[in-house]
Formats: C-alpha cells, structure tokens, sequence
C-alpha cells in the first residue's frame, strides 16, 4: 500500500505531538515540514531526518505529491494555510481552534466542500480513552436528555507567553479561544451538538496588570500582553439545554497545574468528567448509585487524532471532528467576546 505523504506547517510546539501519530499509522508518513524560523526549520529536519523543508508555506502547499497538510501554526494563519490547501487538492487537518471566526471556517467549508478534500480539527480531547467511554455511555442513553452542563478548564499561574498566544494579532484571543475551545468541543460532543442560541459572557484581565505578574509556563508576563486571562459565559440552546462555561490561565484557583471538568445532567442521570462517574437515582427504592467507568481505549490522543484522520481518509467516512460541529464552537466563544464587550446578552444568527 502507498502511503499518504504528510506535510506539517509549523514544526515545533503542537506538531510535536502530532509527529507520533503520523509514524504509527500504517497509512501515512512525513515527508515535508514548513515553518518560517529557518533554524528551527532546519533542526527539525535533521531530527526527523526529512529533506523536503519549506520556508514559504506556499511551497509546500503547491508540491503535488503531498496528500495531507497538517497546519499547526499560531490560531490567526489557520484560515488562509487551510483554504489554500483545500484549493491545491490537499486534505487538512488544522490545529483547534480552527479559526478564531465564525466567518473564517465557513471560509473554510465552501472551500473542503469544493475541492472534495476533509478537513478535520484537531480536537485531541475527543480521542482520550475515558472521552470515548462516556461518549459511548451517553449515546446509549445512560443519562437521557442532557438539559445542563457545567465545565471548565482552569489554570494558576499557566498561561503561555509567547506571541502566539498572548498578541490577539497571532492568537485572536486568550485563554477563551486558547483552552476554551477544548472544553467547549468535548462538553458540547457529549451533549449531541445542540444549536447554540444566545450567549452571555465576561473577559477579565485583572491578574495580568498586576505588578511582577507571573507565569509557571513561561516567567514575567510581557508588557505587551493584549487578550483576556479569564473568561466565562452562559449558553442557551435551541433544545432548551443551559451550560455554564469557565477558563483562565492566571486564575487564583487551587489547583497544582491543570483543572479540567466537565459535568453533564440529564432527567435519568449525571455524570463528570474526567473522572468518569455516571451518578443515577432509583427512585423506588430511593437509591442513589455512582458507576465508575473503565476506558475503552488506550493510546495517547494527539497521536490518535492523527492516526483516526489518516483512517477516515483512506476509508472513505467522515471526519472524524466535522468542521460545522467546530463552527457551533467558534460562534458560542465569538458570541462570549461580543457579549462582553457590549455588556448584554448576544442572540446568534444563522
């Protein structure tokens, strides 16, 4: 079997992650990387022992013998990088978020929709073994209708400084399109992708300012910092289902590195995340009964994500992440930056 040749855009950071999973499947391998910083271009190239290295993205998005390009760039580059691709005949997977507006991923389906190519995001939660265990639990109904759910993803002192992340002209945004974006993605997979219709949400960037503000992830914050440290929203959907959404990098939270969590209620039962308990009542005998789930998979997420995109497209199905479940995403976190700038609630529109 040939394999399907993999170029990665934006070599260091994420795609590291990325590198393991495109050697492991059996349907793929890396052939060409691309990154403007021509040292850390060159050092990877030696690293991964691959000749085909490209300052200009351009360049390796017009090499014909490339199937898949892989953009693991700063969030602001993902729209033109993936449209170009998809216009070259490329299949792409694209680093969350995958695109920092709305406008952009529609942008981005008419162009996947064109060319006959997938597109997928790179959601890595989705791929973990106790995500898939309590998605298969939910489908199958354990917990009825879900109607509330509460998450978030939460740091102290963990946000990251480099450019890329905290100038919105890289990033378009904090923690919100940073880390949000994950949760959101995995609490709104698990809950069916209900449509979002109104958001109400606040930004803060109190910790930031503060003199000798601080960073475990990467010391002083710079003084050109410009997107938010915290935000938190309250979504309405059009099944009548709430969620309640929290995310920080800076926030005074007790927590050794990383709160991740995730709660979902529906009329038969509950359940949280990661810990994977399913919560039920029996209300003849006035039983409350909390099963813990065992994961149905092993293997490390980011590489699976890789591995199940290399899959899908050999096969024939769909992407694994649809691009229109990552629109519903990016509309509620625009709609959360919106809401707070105009200090009232924001109805979405179709």
């Amino acid at each position: 079997m040939t394999r399907l040749k993999v170029g990665v855009i934006g070599v260091r950071g994420i795609a590291n992650t990325h590198y393991p999973g495109w050697e492991e499947s059996p349907y793929t391998e890396v052939v060409a990387l691309s990154d403007i910083d021509p040292k850390v271009l060159k050092e990877a190239g030696a690293k991964k022992g691959i000749d085909l290295l490209y300052k200009n993205p351009k360049d390796l998005i017009a090499n014909p013998d490339i199937d898949i390009v892989d953009i693991c760039t700063p969030n602001m580059y993902h729209t033109p990088l993936t449209v170009a691709s998809l216009n070259a005949g490329k299949h792409v997977i694209c680093e969350k978020p995958l695109a920092p507006k709305p406008a952009d991923i529609k942008k981005m389906i008419a162009a996947r929709d064109k060319s006959g190519k997938m597109l997928m995001t790179a959601q890595h939660f989705r791929f973990d073994g106790n995500a898939k265990a309590l998605k298969s639990e939910i489908d199958r109904g354990i917990l009825g209708n879900v109607y509330h759910a509460r998450s978030w993803m939460l740091r102290r002192s963990g946000a990251p400084t480099r450019p890329g992340f905290i100038l919105k002209e890289h990033s378009g945004g904090g923690p919100c399109i940073d880390i949000g974006v994950h949760i959101l993605d995995l609490t709104l997979w698990m809950m069916g992708n209900p449509k979002p219709v109104t958001v109400t949400g606040v930004t803060k960037d109190k910790l930031c300012r503060l003199p000798g503000a601080f960073s475990n992830w990467g010391g002083p914050i710079p003084k050109n910092w410009d997107v938010e440290e915290f935000a938190a929203a309250f979504v309405r959907f059009e099944n009548e289902a709430t969620l309640v959404l929290e995310v920080s990098w800076l926030l005074n939270h007790k927590t050794t590195s990383e709160d991740m969590q995730m709660w979902l209620y529906g009329d038969k039962g509950g359940a949280h995340w990661p810990f994977n308990e399913i919560l039920t009542t029996n209300n003849k005998t006035r039983q409350h009964m909390n099963t813990q789930l065992t994961d149905q998979e092993r293997g490390e997420p980011h590489a699976k994500e890789c591995m199940e995109f290399a899959e899908a497209v050999v096969k024939g199905i769909p992407s694994p992440v649809p691009a229109e479940q990552s629109l519903d995403v990016i509309t509620i976190l625009d709609a959360l930056y919106q809401s707070a700038a105009k200090g009232k609630e924001v109805t979405l529109k179709y």
